[in-house]
């Protein structure tokens, strides 16, 4: 009996931005792929091992090698690079120079300052709280939506500058990333983005994609279990 497991393993939760980043990209490419749960809090010696960092998500290439460290790769953005050379249509990565600089530029600001203000300072003390039985911390989630967020919409409202896609003429990983992790952000809030119509246009397309309302739809499953409602930071 032949085995019908796809070779793409991605070892993380779909409640991590960067895990359904990954799952979109595979998504968007027609790549099949499974998601293996992980706890990142207490992590088995395996996974330690193949997670230097001991961060989600870790991609397994079955074809490479089952178990051990051959055919892993860690970070998100490693992992999309990765799959876009072995899987090249569609592009996802722009042929122009200035163009996939930019792609990238995009890819890493939602990836660390994007992050960091809508997980860190959003997402965490939200869901930590309310999975833990605990009130959410909502002055924190306040503070982090009306000051460390509006320069960052900012920062993306420029860059976009109107445009349909972020770099180039297509999506590309930069409109993929900048989606997911702003995603993370809805799971437990309200994104009002009046203030910034060209990021909302483009939030509200990639929000139709299946690429990013497919995963987004299976975190959102889990979250909704410990909160049913999002709340109102303005």
């Amino acid at each position: 009996m032949s085995d019908s497991r796809p070779d793409l393993v991605i070892y993380g939760s779909p409640v991590s931005p960067f895990v359904r980043k990954v799952a979109g990209v595979c998504i968007a490419k027609g790549v099949p792929y499974e998601v293996e749960a992980i706890n990142v809090f207490d992590p088995p010696q395996w996974f330690r091992e193949i997670s230097p960092m001991k961060r989600i998500p870790v991609l397994r290439d079955r074809s490479v090698a089952e178990e051990g460290l051959a055919g892993t790769i860690a970070d998100s953005s490693a992992i999309c690079a990765f799959i876009e050379k072995k899987h090249p249509a569609p592009a996802l990565y722009p042929d122009i120079p200035m163009a996939l600089g930019e792609a990238l530029f995009i890819e890493e600001y939602a990836d660390t300052a994007l992050a960091m203000a809508g997980g860190l300072g959003i997402f965490r003390p939200i869901f930590f709280a309310v999975s833990k039985g605990e009130e959410p911390g909502l002055d924190k989630a306040r503070d982090a939506w009306t000051n460390q967020l509006p320069p960052i919409f900012d920062v993306l409202e420029a860059r976009l500058g109107g445009r349909a896609f972020f770099a180039g003429d297509a999506l590309s990983i930069a409109d993929i990333t900048v989606a997911t992790v702003l995603m993370q952000i809805a799971l437990v809030a309200e994104t009002p983005l009046d203030r910034w119509p060209g990021l909302a246009a483009h939030y509200a397309a990639m929000q139709a994609l299946p690429l990013i309302a497919e995963p987004y739809a299976a975190a959102e499953k889990m979250i909704r279990r410990a909160l049913p409602t999002r709340f109102d930071l303005t």
